[in-house]
């Protein structure tokens, strides 16, 4: 009962909004005629109109349709009696009384308006011409007559009245190339009959004008061109009773660039730094980073958001800026003309706060025998601690690192792929109920580390449909050669397709596990989950995964030159020693070069300390060398290559990269991210 009646009640409601339509609507609606939301209809011929109706502005807009006909009285219509019947799409005016229609009555109407005039006593005259030309196919369908000065009706068709022309125009020059702040003149010409008026559209002009009329032509002058006028088009237009005819004039004015606004970065889905600049030719634009040129990349580079005549608005966009991004940008824009640059601060994190060291002394002694003193002193400490070790080395070798039992039968091999040996068995071991999930053994001491909450994430998902790693056909990966080997599988060189949307195929890296053990399947699908969320320009890009079977396949982007160990080795000093009885001319690295390697390192370690990430393993041997001197850090625990010099071996018990490690890391404390940085 109650639907039913909420029925009824919108039905009621319905009907009187139509029916306050159409009140609005007739309230202005003359007597003749039946006005609604759409349509005017005027039939009755008494007691008649005399124009158009004339309804509120709302009301005319929304009419598509008008219908006027047995109106005696309706003998002219005034030129504006159209111009808010904006969306008219049919005119039906038969059967009236009308002589005479000017063309600029429908002037704002496209020409294919339906337009019905059957039935009117329209006149022989020039200023009828229009709708003869307007008409031409229609006009028989129409049957329209006309009646001439002697009272003869004769077909519209064949309608010619004497000295009855349409205009001709045009303006010399049509295209007008100058400097800003030059003059300007251009020629209007017209022709007709009768005689047409000449005029000019200068709506929005900025530049300085003057016009000087005369009978069939009129000269346009503009003086100091202005920038805001580049592009701009100006109309000569010439009518008469006949009609009407345009032409243009395009203006192309050449000035120097001006940089209108350069602003303060904002943090949107990127960063961004807004400009806008304004130049004819188009500017080209330079940026620069603390006064040296920025070389624009993926992560970095220029985005013009809206392109006009005379101005282009943009931004230069940065992923993922790091503190190394910090600093003065400049903006640099330049044509044949001119340039113009302005500059803006920038700083997108805080730099990594670095305490102050110890404040040591070093105010000379003034006593020289106290100086003797103290070097004999450091002498005699030296010589102790030599005498010690060689005591150390020659006696002790079965007291605190040659203990004997099951517990200390680890290979002595030298080609061990790891460089943390896990003890297995042995009474001395730590029991596994003891040890955290990710503790580690080195030696015979059990080091706890900190789990980064990206990285050690519920492994039992096992990349389930709802991650965003992305899985890669294997009918799309054609292996080519064999990089590397290491512990957890080989490296291959390989063609993938249908990687990205603008490239068929890419060279990539793909990293094959060797065992597929539980474990090892847990730590793949790990770290294929914390790749995917690690995105900087000095971090390895990882595409994806191939798990149609085995063995399971990441694949990175593949790096030209190399792990950064062989490339620092093949351009040092001894290159020529390590150069396996090849020719190729090797450079040896400069200074300023190898500081911006280390820079580049340095700051995808501020990345990944940022995203509360440890690498624990970060060498050079995990470092990736790439065209242009592009180094980015890899190998996040899946494939190691192994340099036995990278590596301190004590008895074979274990061995430890004493060269690069953190010195907590010989002691009973977490990694953390002070270990790294």
């Amino acid at each position: 009962m109650d639907s039913s009646a909420g029925e009824y009640g919108m039905a009621r409601l319905g009907l009187f909004l139509v029916l306050m339509g159409l009140w609005r609507s007739s309230d202005a609606c003359p007597a003749s005629c039946t006005c609604s939301i759409s349509r005017i209809v005027c039939i009755d011929s008494v007691p008649g109109i005399e124009d158009f109706p004339v309804l509120t502005l709302d009301d005319m807009e929304n009419i598509t349709e008008i219908y006027i006909a047995n109106q005696n009285r309706l003998f002219d219509i005034n030129d504006n009696s159209l111009r808010h019947y904006i969306n008219l799409r049919n005119l039906n005016l038969r059967d009236n009384n009308l002589s005479t229609l000017s063309w600029r009555i429908f002037q704002n109407f496209n020409s294919t308006l339906p337009l019905v005039l059957s039935g009117n006593p329209l006149d022989c005259v020039c200023e009828n011409l229009w709708i003869k030309l307007r008409i031409q196919e229609d006009a028989d369908s129409q049957d329209l007559k006309c009646t001439d000065d002697r009272g003869e009706t004769s077909s519209f068709s064949t309608l010619t009245p004497p000295d009855c022309v349409v205009p001709r125009v045009e303006v010399s020059p049509k295209n007008v190339t100058k400097m800003q702040g030059s003059n300007v003149k251009a020629v209007c010409t017209a022709t007709g009959s009768p005689l047409p008026e000449i005029l000019w559209n200068l709506d929005l002009l900025s530049s300085h004008h003057e016009i000087d009329p005369l009978e069939t032509q009129s000269t346009l002058t503009l003086s100091g061109l202005s920038p805001d006028d580049n592009g701009r088009v100006i109309i000569c237009s010439a009518e008469n009773m006949v009609g009407q005819m345009e032409a243009t004039l395009q203006l192309n004015i050449l000035f120097a660039p001006t940089i209108q606004q350069l602003l303060e970065p904002e943090q949107n889905h990127h960063w961004c730094i807004p400009f806008s600049v304004t130049g004819n030719p188009k500017p080209e634009l330079q940026w620069y980073h603390d006064n040296a040129p920025l070389e624009e990349q993926d992560y970095i580079h220029t985005q013009i958001h809206l392109s006009t005549e005379n101005e282009d608005h943009g931004c230069l966009q940065l992923v993922n800026p790091t503190h190394i991004h910090n600093g003065v940008y400049r903006l640099v824009a330049k044509n044949k003309f001119g340039r113009d640059e302005k500059k803006v601060s920038a700083q997108f994190i805080h730099p990594p706060e670095t305490g102050e060291g110890p404040n040591y002394d070093y105010t000379p002694l003034l006593d020289d025998s106290v100086a003797v003193y103290v070097v004999v002193g450091i002498a005699g400490v030296a010589l102790t601690g030599c005498v010690l070790m060689v005591i150390i080395l020659k006696y002790g070798r079965n007291t605190k690192f040659g203990i004997k039992g099951s517990s200390s039968v680890i290979s002595n091999d030298d080609d061990s792929a790891s460089p943390l040996h896990h003890v297995s068995n042995g009474n001395n071991t730590p029991s596994s109920s003891e040890m955290g999930p990710d503790a580690v053994i080195i030696g015979m001491t059990k080091i706890p580390v900190i789990e980064n909450p990206q990285y050690f994430r519920n492994s039992g998902s096992m990349l389930k449909s709802d991650t965003f790693v992305q899985h890669i056909k294997r009918h799309n990966i054609v292996l080519k050669r064999e990089l590397g080997e290491g512990a957890f599988g080989k490296v291959f060189l390989a063609e993938c397709y249908n990687l990205t949307p603008d490239q068929e195929k890419l060279h990539v890296a793909v990293k094959t596990l060797k065992e597929a053990s539980e474990s090892g399947r847990a730590d793949f699908y790990r770290e294929a989950e914390l790749l995917t969320n690690l995105q900087h320009e000095h971090i390895v890009t990882f595409y994806g995964v191939c798990v149609e079977s085995d063995p399971l396949i990441m694949v990175f982007e593949y790096m030209k030159h190399g792990d950064l160990n062989k490339f620092l080795r093949s351009h040092g000093p001894d290159a020529v020693l390590m150069a396996d009885g090849q020719h190729s001319i090797l450079v040896e690295l400069t200074q300023s070069q190898m500081l911006h390697i280390a820079q580049q390192i340095a700051a995808g370690m501020v990345y990944l300390a940022s995203q509360h990430f440890v690498h624990r393993d970060l060498a050079t041997r995990n470092c990736l060398v790439g065209e242009n001197l592009l180094v980015k850090i890899g190998d996040f625990g899946m494939s190691r290559d192994v340099y036995s010099t990278d590596y301190y071996r004590m008895e074979a018990f274990y061995s430890l990269v004493l060269c690069l490690s953190d010195p907590s890391l010989n002691q009973t404390v977490p990694s953390a991210v002070e270990s790294e940085i």
